[in-house]
């Protein structure tokens, strides 16, 4: 807080010498970090600027003398000729000390070195083009501008540090949520600084250990190949996708009261509604900085609650949203909100520079500040740090720290284990800052005691439903949660609405049938196990289009059944039908013809063949068989269409 006033203080006083100065400015120089301003294509140097102004001593001659000045704007003198940060406070060794009036008090003494730590923002890094040449920055204050000419030479000294650390292809392990993560894997626009490899996306063990406490010291040894982790719970309605972005350093050019730290860990949730397609249809998304969640939706029928809807959820290629990461800090945004400082549209960050991350199935490396569409690879959160801090592996004891118990509100279901990892060891700056996922919390629902620490991401389908409004259906029962004990939570209503009222709305809602429809059926049992857990929904049908949608494990050979709203799994041989998810859109006709039956595989090694269409010979059933040769089972997806 002191230094908070500190800070204001100067933006309200005039003080001899500082910025605001009485003192004018009568010269400006820029000079670089190195000896001698000459880089390698792509390298990058730090570029100072130093303000000078000339007094009159008391005996009465005039001394020039170096006035603490920053806000100028740095600029390069000719278009793609390499590219500038946002400024910040110089980092390195001064070579002129600042001038303090010998007439002034401690207070302004004070001031005036509060202003040279906290307030002055004086360089720029730049990054120089791939082609070589001399490339001219300028920067101008008061009127005054001065200049700098970069040599941009293959032959010059390195002063990039080699990596010793990287990573191959991963050994993926099993995920039937792999391929929805990847569908919606986002674009990440993250801002760089004067630290750039800092602001890399990368891994955990990105210098090659499973130690957190060496992560800061690590950095230029470290990979900077970039890495998203993920992982998936999902519910009776909704499928929630909890992305992280790790960090080895959040830092500043102030270090000062925990505003850096060893390891930085902040990230995203998606809530997906199942609407009976392959993908579903993406609600919202919110994200984390700095313990506060921002929220951005893509369907209108969402809105505020005890959060507040922060702007429109932007997509990049169709399904892929795009977030802002700011670099230092690496607090997360949606693109389109007011914190954001990039344009989709413009492909531009607007402070200075960054670098665009797509999904590509492939760890790249940026090839400098200012990189476009460079490709990540998907991690597994729960194999890579659930059951590592759970003590498998060996993590435990370097990797997390900082040890709870999770005690969620609302009566919803504990976590899978009494203790957990709160944070990332790290003891560099602040100490165990950085938060895996289930570590983190929202400032604003935990003070009105709303979410606890971890529910959050813990337990998306119940926060969201707190932090905005959700239309119905939302269930609140998960199929799938690893990280919580397996104990159904007692359904809770997410309305206010009365139970009159709610039955409305459930009639008019798309993806939720009437209760009637969904339950209702005049035919006889047919062979084999019902489908367990089917949902049935008529959200983006015609009414003359249908569909059922399977996603689970089959072993060898099994038979799927679909006849009028009726779906069961014959095991013919092999081990039983494991159903993940399944959800039947519209009901087949059981009576005249149907038109464009068709069946397709989007996941599985096996066949998937229509073995028969419905007739009136076969009561009008399609008959789906699944023969997988090879030793165990496999996941598979698998869609059925028709048209009456």
């Amino acid at each position: 807080m002191l230094l908070l006033g500190i800070a204001i203080l100067l933006i309200q006083i005039e003080i001899p010498g500082f910025t605001g100065s009485t003192v004018a400015v009568d010269e400006l120089l820029l000079r670089s970090d190195l000896e001698e301003a000459r880089i390698r294509p792509l390298e990058s140097i730090v570029i100072q600027l130093q303000a000078f102004g000339v007094i009159e001593n008391p005996d009465g001659e005039n001394r020039r003398v170096r006035l603490q000045l920053g806000g100028a704007e740095f600029k390069l003198d000719a278009p793609d000729t390499g590219w500038l940060s946002k400024p910040f406070r110089f980092q390195g060794e001064e070579d002129i000390p600042f001038y303090e009036p010998e007439t002034a008090g401690i207070a302004s003494i004070l001031l005036g070195r509060a202003s040279n730590e906290f307030v002055l923002q004086d360089s720029v890094l730049y990054t120089a083009p791939d082609k070589p040449g001399k490339y001219s920055i300028s920067a101008t204050r008061d009127g005054k501008t001065a200049g700098i000419t970069i040599k941009v030479d293959p032959r010059a000294p390195s002063n990039k540090k080699k990596a010793t650390t990287s990573f191959g292809s991963e050994k993926l392990p099993k995920d039937i949520y792999r391929r929805l993560a990847e569908h919606y894997a986002p674009l990440v626009a993250q801002e760089t600084w004067f630290q750039p490899k800092a602001d890399f996306i990368t891994r955990f063990d990105y210098d090659g250990d499973w130690r957190g406490d060496n992560n800061w010291d690590s950095l230029d040894q470290g990979t900077s190949q970039a890495y998203v982790y993920y992982t998936t719970v999902e519910t009776e309605t909704h499928c929630f996708l909890i992305y992280n972005f790790f960090h080895p350093r959040d830092y500043s050019d102030k270090c000062i009261g925990g505003t850096c730290h060893e390891n930085d860990n902040e990230g995203l949730i998606l809530t997906i509604r199942k609407d009976g397609s392959e993908y579903g249809d993406l609600q919202v998304m919110e994200t984390l900085a700095h313990n506060n969640v921002y929220s951005y939706r893509r369907d209108k029928g969402v809105g505020n609650n005890v959060h507040n809807i922060d702007g429109e959820l932007e997509l990049y290629d169709g399904s892929h949203p795009v977030v802002f990461i700011e670099s230092g800090g690496h607090g997360v945004y949606g693109s389109r909100g007011s914190q954001s400082r990039f344009s989709l549209t413009d492909d531009s960050f607007g402070a200075g520079t960054g670098v665009t991350y797509v999904f590509k199935g492939t760890a790249e490396r940026p090839p400098r500040t200012d990189a476009r569409l460079v490709g990540y690879e998907l991690l597994s959160i729960y194999h890579h740090w659930w059951m590592k801090a759970q003590g498998e592996g060996g993590g435990k004891g370097t990797m997390f720290d900082a040890y709870y118990s999770y005690s969620p509100l609302g009566g919803r279901p504990t976590a899978a284990f009494n203790q957990l990892a709160g944070s990332f060891l790290g003891r560099r700056f602040g100490s165990n800052k950085a938060k895996p996922f289930w570590g983190w919390h929202d400032k604003r629902t935990r003070d009105k005691k709303v979410l606890a620490t971890g529910q959050w991401g813990l337990d998306p389908a119940y926060s969201v439903s707190r932090n905005l409004r959700m239309p119905p259906p939302h269930s609140l029962d998960y199929i799938h949660n690893p990280y919580l004990k397996k104990a159904k939570a007692p359904r809770r209503s997410t309305s206010t609405e009365s139970k009159e009222s709610q039955e409305k709305t459930e009639r008019r809602t798309p993806g939720r049938a009437p209760a009637s429809q969904a339950t209702s059926s005049t035919l006889p049992p047919l062979q084999g196990d019902p489908i367990a857990g089917l949902a049935r929904s008529s959200a983006g049908q015609s009414a003359n289009k249908g569909s059922f949608f399977f996603f689970g494990e089959i072993d060898d050979v099994a038979i799927l059944r679909i006849r009028g709203s009726d779906v069961t799994a014959e095991v013919v041989r092999g081990g039983p039908v494991i159903t993940k998810m399944a959800m039947l859109s519209g009901v087949l006709p059981t009576r005249g013809p149907t038109r464009n039956v068709e069946v397709r595989k989007g996941l599985g090694r096996g066949s998937v063949e229509l073995l028969e269409k419905p007739n009136q010979g076969n009561g009008y059933t399609a008959v789906i068989r699944v023969r997988d040769d090879k030793a165990g089972s496999d996941q598979y997806r698998i869609q059925l269409t028709w048209e009456e």
